[in-house]
């Protein structure tokens, strides 16, 4: 599938969502998930890894401790989880395309977010290899102190256009999973979702474009970068 759906306006800013839209971390959080549920002799499936995507890190953790019975709680889940994710996020994979078309929007001085539910020690070891950081005018990480609740719910894509000075309406938010692109349509922003083998059938179909690579939005980038 390349893109699908129907999108005619043209956005004042765009906010990206990180796991799984911009860096291919999924496969990451997935070894060291299963590093840690090892010595419990438990398996993480694919159903489960899609229950805890896009969501709150606290309430993902939730999910995986209740659903084998863990003995720990949030916090001591989610600290024996990042011993292992430490060393594999540095070399996280860019998602297909979306260096390129992070820049040609830079370049165009279109306003640029990140919203991503990852805390910010965690989103700075994703891009501690990469210069991406000159690329988003406004970053808003899942440990803000200003956010209220994570996805599903609205408020980081609300806090992100806030701060870029756009009402919402006029944001165009990218999204893999389906917590994500219900927090922003919530957030009454238009959503491209990204699609993946970790999305079932019809998980994004509240999405107004699906794409399987940026590379799908070429024919409408130069219209989204002459404002």
């Amino acid at each position: 599938m390349a893109l699908s759906g129907n999108y005619s306006k043209t956005p004042k800013a765009f906010i990206f969502d990180l796991d799984g839209t911009l860096l291919d971390t999924e496969p990451l959080y997935t070894i060291a998930t299963q590093k840690v549920l090892d010595p419990y002799g438990a398996q993480f499936t694919m159903d489960l890894k899609r229950q805890c995507m896009g969501g709150d890190s606290r309430q993902s953790a939730r999910i995986v401790i209740d659903h084998f019975s863990l003995p720990m709680d949030e916090t001591e889940y989610l600290a024996s989880r990042e011993i292992h994710l430490r060393d594999l996020f540095p070399d996280a994979p860019s998602m297909p395309g979306a260096e390129q078309f992070l820049r040609s929007l830079s370049e165009a001085q279109v306003p640029v977010g990140l919203a991503t539910s990852s805390h910010q020690h965690l989103m700075e070891l994703k891009f501690s290899r990469r210069d991406w950081g000159g690329l988003f005018d406004e970053v808003v990480c899942g440990d803000d102190t200003k956010l209220a609740n994570g996805k599903p719910a609205p408020d980081i894509f609300i806090l992100c256009a806030a701060r870029l000075g756009i009402n919402p309406s006029d944001c165009l938010a990218f999204e893999d999973s389906p917590n994500g692109v219900q927090a922003a349509c919530a957030a009454g922003m238009s959503v491209v979702g990204i699609n993946s083998q970790y999305v079932a059938d019809g998980g994004l179909s509240d999405a107004d474009i699906v794409i399987d690579d940026y590379a799908d939005l070429d024919p409408l980038v130069e219209r989204w970068t002459t404002q």
